[in-house]
């Protein structure tokens, strides 16, 4: 296997670490429009690869430009496509291996447009449509695109396709639950992942999924509850946030209701609405003047992203523990049963580890597993199919062998 690995901030650098310890593939190719940060990830997998010379090699490329991503994966030969960068790139590089012949993998799906005149009621475009859409075309052309596959969504649609096959005879809800007791020393607001993906996700109107109702829309941080995360995280209060999970679970796991909802704590919240509020959520550039007295259309969302630290180098900053997992409820030999399946990472043993904060790690480990076990031909498949697809125990026995355990517990 040969792969194409477009995006090498705080993801992609964790990719390739994780990816160093793995002999599944022949090369990675680190692209990205920066080119000494693809040369130092591409460096950085060299040093920890000490199996294989020169497995990693670097290159520069506008992940906007769809033409130049598709002549870079026939230049480099390269099979599969992977893609860890901001959803706002997840059609040009879905559509660049499509026109390489190339698979595709990505952990973040096609981006969701509310409905014009009922935004808290229906859906409009929803996240992965525009995917979808070419579901046929992936088909039969044998090729297999596999989104969502990161931790959330990836791992959390892992955990609901095995409660559905391994723990239940019926389903009522599968709930996916995220927290964290993370705290970041020195900064007052230093999100631990990409601000703008964040804003996006966080300001959409989240949606819900009810088997006789379909897929309907809801206020942003809507639904509050509080959650008590495993390994001594604790109760963090989680509310209803736009995620793809929502779209794929449906899809291939019976449920009667699917949702999201994120730890995300007062105070952010409050900042988030506050970005709202001040229009600093827009992606539109506006026209701005410059320090030399011309002007420059910039993105409102891309000023607060410049404005905050990068994620990726919190990591020696960062204290404490994430928590990614599916809440499941139903019967099983017709009694009631609850479960939480779970994944938490330990921030200091990420960097200890691999030098990686928590979040992005827990991220990275995902993709990597998957396409371990499609080079295994342990997940076959054609078309654009989300991880429930696939049978779970492969995935979660090779995550354990990976060093990385998941724990279930009885609610």
């Amino acid at each position: 296997m040969r792969i194409l690995l477009v995006g090498a901030g705080g993801v992609g650098g964790a990719i390739v670490r994780i990816a160093a310890r793995r002999d599944y593939f022949e090369q990675m190719t680190v692209a990205d429009y920066d080119p000494a940060r693809a040369e130092a990830a591409a460096a950085a997998g060299n040093a920890a690869d000490s199996a294989h010379a020169g497995r990693f090699a670097a290159a520069r490329v506008d992940a906007s430009d769809e033409a130049a991503v598709a002549a870079l994966l026939a230049e480099h030969r390269c099979d599969v496509l992977l893609n860890a960068t901001d959803p706002r790139f997840v059609l040009p590089l879905f559509g660049a291996a499509a026109k390489a012949g190339a698979h595709y993998l990505d952990m973040a799906m096609s981006l969701s447009r509310p409905h014009p005149d009922r935004p808290y009621d229906e859906c409009g475009v929803k996240l992965g449509d525009e995917q979808f859409e070419q579901a046929e075309e992936w088909a039969r052309a044998g090729r297999l695109a596999l989104v969502g596959m990161g931790v959330e969504p990836g791992l959390s649609d892992v955990f609901a396709r095995y409660a559905a096959d391994e723990l239940f005879d019926e389903i009522d809800e599968v709930g996916v639950r995220d927290g964290a007791n993370l705290t970041v020393d020195g900064y007052e607001f230093a999100p631990s992942f990409s601000i703008w993906t964040t804003i996006e996700e966080c300001l959409n109107p989240p949606v819900v999924y009810e088997r006789d109702r379909g897929w309907f829309t809801t206020p942003p941080f809507s639904e509050p509850e509080v959650f008590d995360f495993p390994e001594g995280i604790g109760p963090v209060e989680c509310v209803n946030v736009e995620h793809e999970e929502v779209l794929l679970v449906p899809r291939w796991v019976e449920a009667k209701r699917v949702t999201f909802k994120y730890g995300l704590g007062e105070d952010f919240i409050s900042k988030l609405k506050t970005l709202r509020a001040l229009g600093l959520d827009r992606t539109e550039p506006l026209t701005v003047r410059t320090a030399d007295g011309g002007t420059a259309r910039v993105s409102p969302r891309d000023v607060v992203a410049a404005a905050l630290p990068d994620p990726a180098a919190l990591g020696e900053l960062m204290h404490g523990k994430t928590c990614a997992g599916t809440w499941v409820s139903g019967t099983k030999d017709g009694a009631h049963r609850e479960v939480y399946l779970y994944h938490v990472v330990d921030n200091q043993w990420s960097m200890k580890e691999y030098g990686s904060q928590a979040v992005v790690w827990q991220t990275a480990i995902n993709p990597v597993v998957a396409l371990e076990l499609v080079a295994r031909g342990l997940w076959q498949g054609a078309g654009v199919l989300g991880p429930e697809a696939f049978a779970p125990k492969p995935f979660l026995d090779l995550l354990v062998e990976y060093g990385s355990p998941w724990g279930l517990r009885e609610q």
